[in-house]
């Protein structure tokens, strides 16, 4: 199931095939989201080259316009669902640094909390194709494929001009992470834990493309990492 975006919510009635019923005093912002996950359902059913406009407004439950009015095209409409999904990896990355491991496991809890990042990472990218498209740069044809560059805005909705800046690249994704481990690990713990980071993230990639044998992502980074 395609949820590593945090997704789910309000994309059950879409996948089986129901009209997303929004209130009319619903806020653009959940407007917004309810196109966002109409496409994203759509594209777990058929090729993006054959999603139309038309039936991503009906499934959510809106006018064609308010979705032009949102992403100005498909092409707007492509790249704020890549940036969404983006988005969504780079939240998981933060749990997996903030998140709760055991006080015995030693290191400061830093070489656990990498095996969480590594887990997040490989689940994230088996279970959403954008994801994974994302973090190696195959992208399938199935998918949809903005450039990564920045295009020219004419869009007066914010997060329409913010995903039509540049869109992360493999590379951009390492940067971060490296740069979010460095700011937020403990430094006592490793000598350098952006390059652990960044060991971790590279390690949990090679298991996205030739899956991890018994034991799994985690083992294989605890065993890096020791």
């Amino acid at each position: 199931m395609w949820g590593a975006g945090g997704l789910d919510s309000g994309i059950v009635g879409v996948k089986s095939g129901l009209r997303v019923a929004w209130p009319r005093e619903a806020t653009v912002a959940s407007a917004r989201e309810a196109l966002l996950d109409a496409a994203f359902a759509a594209v777990a059913r058929r090729a993006w080259s054959t999603v139309r406009m038309v039936d991503v407004a009906a499934a959510a439950g809106v006018s064609r316009q308010t979705l032009y009015n949102e992403f100005g095209s498909k092409d707007g409409l492509a790249r704020a669902l890549v940036r969404r999904e983006a988005d969504g990896y780079l939240a998981g990355v933060e749990r997996a640094f903030a998140g709760a491991v055991d006080e015995g496991s030693g290191d400061d809890g830093v070489r656990e909390r990498l095996v969480l990042l590594a887990e997040w990472t490989v689940t994230s990218a088996e279970e959403n194709p954008l994801v994974k498209a994302m973090l190696t740069g195959c992208w399938s044809e199935r998918l949809p494929a903005p450039p990564l560059d920045a295009v020219l805005s004419a869009t007066a909705v914010p997060a329409q001009r913010r995903a039509d800046g540049a869109l992360p690249a493999p590379a951009d994704f390492v940067s971060h992470v490296r740069e979010r481990a460095a700011l937020v690990l403990p430094k006592g713990a490793a000598p350098d834990v952006a390059r652990a980071a960044e060991l971790t993230l590279r390690l949990a990639l090679s298991c996205v493309a030739a899956p991890a044998a018994e034991g799994g992502v985690g083992e294989l980074v605890r065993g890096a990492l020791s």
